[in-house]
């Protein structure tokens, strides 16, 4: 690893020289950061083919007012590696200048106890990456950190920026360049442009421009702010360490706290921003309020079953999804069995509704790399034989019930059936504890395109036959956002566009070549 000679790594400070010429202020002393990425060329990350799920793109997390913040963060993001696996980053302040590592790969790999030494200070935020189709680059990991007139900052978002690219033109027209592809880098440059003077305003007015979901953290040298959007789509939490004046910790997930021994204090409420420094905690909301939205697959897929969101106990809402799913689509069956690890607790649901055994009828291998090596010898369902195997004794000669989160484009489960017949079930019967999968997320979620998504264009008895399924059952929009609320829940206050095509949040300016072929209904 090098250390930069007092360069900015991105070009946030030549916008705002630009800004200083033009309105003829003179900015404080420049302070420094210092990178410590090391060298990488773009590489391209393989796409598992046997991974059919929707993938949540990334997760922050932050402390403040902790001596071994950069080691804090480190485990913080360890505890949050579910919600990327592409890259890793820290970012830390030891009051006088900021220092940024990032690396390709999981967290364990990106950092070594040499290169968190490396990271001093008291405050720190952490970002892990999934990697999106196509092209994986060091420039595109998380947190951006850039020089710029009024000292450093740096930035780590989860969500994403539907009117990012009218933006960035806009930016780019006004002679502002571009290191990444990654819509974050939008706010370094709104950030530095701002006419306003203290840290929080300048970032409120970035934030006042931008359009879409942002559960975020910036900093300063002295400064942590936490936002969340209006809607509250992405979700993001307050802790304390206990037995400490001022250490507070920001996550995308409470499981966090858990590592590092901190309490999880509350929710950061949809519109709100946090401001901690050495004075406290503030909170200001300097947002325009909107209807509530929080992305309902954050309950069904994203998050950890361990991890609270809105006040409920994810593996409680996924058993609820269970039970509300044998209620819809009962079917006559010796065994139930989930489709490990996410399909386990609504499996769970489901037997214990029916008063069906529940087992497990596949065993999941944790050990398995995103690239394999397969033999020049055809094997049969090589791909998903790599994560799962059926156990034969619970599975021959049963009617069996298997339970997954979701279908995407449909080629996974059709191995998984096919490799449950094969092991001696006598009929597999699929059902799934959400409603079909019809549309793009636009909102932090890594997608295919809509003609991607099997239920798009076929029916429940088609895609039945195509994965060779006796019956398929998928739960009902209307019984998930029941369940994902409980009983004294708001169930509007959710997001599923996923599967209604309702978008909370239009997508004007937006240049998606899909676009095209479909519409789009917009939630009211």
């Amino acid at each position: 690893m090098e250390k930069a000679r007092h360069q900015p790594s991105l070009p946030g400070a030549l916008v705002a020289l630009a800004i200083r010429a033009a309105h003829g202020y003179a900015a404080p002393m420049r302070r420094s950061l210092v990178v410590l990425d090391p060298a990488q060329l773009p590489t391209t990350t393989a796409v598992d083919p046997t991974d059919d799920h929707f993938h949540d793109e990334c997760g922050v997390f932050a402390i403040y007012g902790h001596s071994e913040s950069a080691n804090l963060a480190y485990l913080g993001l360890h505890a949050l590696q579910h919600r990327g696996q592409e890259s890793a980053g820290i970012v830390t302040s030891d009051g006088q200048q900021l220092y940024a590592h990032r690396a390709m790969g999981l967290v364990q790999d990106a950092f070594s106890q040499a290169q968190l030494a490396k990271l001093p200070g008291r405050l720190a935020i952490g970002h892990v990456r999934y990697s999106t189709a196509g092209g994986s680059h060091l420039k595109n990991a998380q947190p951006f950190a850039i020089n710029y007139a009024r000292g450093s900052l740096a930035v780590a978002h989860n969500g994403n920026l539907t009117n990012a690219e009218q933006l960035r033109q806009n930016l780019e027209e006004r002679g502002s360049i571009f290191q990444s592809s990654s819509d974050t880098e939008v706010l370094l440059h709104l950030v530095a442009m701002s006419k306003e003077v203290a840290f929080e305003d300048r970032v409120a007015e970035a934030l006042n421009q931008v359009e879409g979901a942002w559960s975020i953290v910036f900093m300063n040298e002295g400064t942590l702010l936490a936002a969340r959007d209006p809607m509250g789509i992405r979700p993001l939490c307050l802790g304390v360490l206990p037995g400490t004046k001022d250490a507070h910790v920001i996550a995308s997930e409470p499981t966090s706290f858990d590592l590092i021994g901190a309490e999880y204090m509350r929710d950061v409420e949809p519109g709100e921003m946090l401001i901690i420094d050495s004075t406290g905690v503030r909170s200001v909301r300097p947002f325009k309020p909107a209807p509530r939205r929080a992305c309902v697959f954050e309950h069904v897929y994203f998050a950890r079953p361990d991890a609270h969101l809105g006040g409920r106990s994810v593996y409680e809402v996924r058993k609820s999804l269970g039970r509300r799913l044998a209620a819809e689509h009962p079917v006559d069956a010796d065994v139930v069995i989930p489709v490990p690890d996410s399909g386990v607790p609504s499996a769970l649901g489901y037997a214990l509704e029916r008063g069906i055994p529940f087992e497990l009828g596949l065993i999941r291998s944790h050990y398995v790399g995103r690239t394999f090596i397969e033999p020049q010898q055809s094997i049969r369902h090589f791909g998903v034989r790599l994560k799962l195997n059926p156990v034969e004794g619970v599975l021959r000669g049963k009617r069996v019930v298997v339970i997954d989160d979701s279908i995407v484009r449909g080629t996974t489960s059709r191995k998984i059936v096919k490799m449950i017949r094969d092991a001696g079930a006598r009929e597999v019967h699929l059902r799934i504890s959400s409603p079909p999968t019809q549309w793009p997320c636009y909102y932090g979620i890594d997608t295919p395109t809509r003609r991607e998504l099997i239920a798009s264009s076929h029916t429940t008895e088609e895609i039945a036959r195509y994965v060779t399924a006796d019956t398929l059952g998928y739960l009902s929009l209307d019984g998930m956002l029941t369940s994902v609320a409980g009983e004294n829940g708001d169930a509007k206050g959710f997001c599923h566009a996923c599967f209604s095509g309702e978008y909370p949040i239009a997508f004007d300016g937006m240049n998606r070549a899909e676009r095209s072929s479909y519409s789009i209904k917009t939630a009211e």
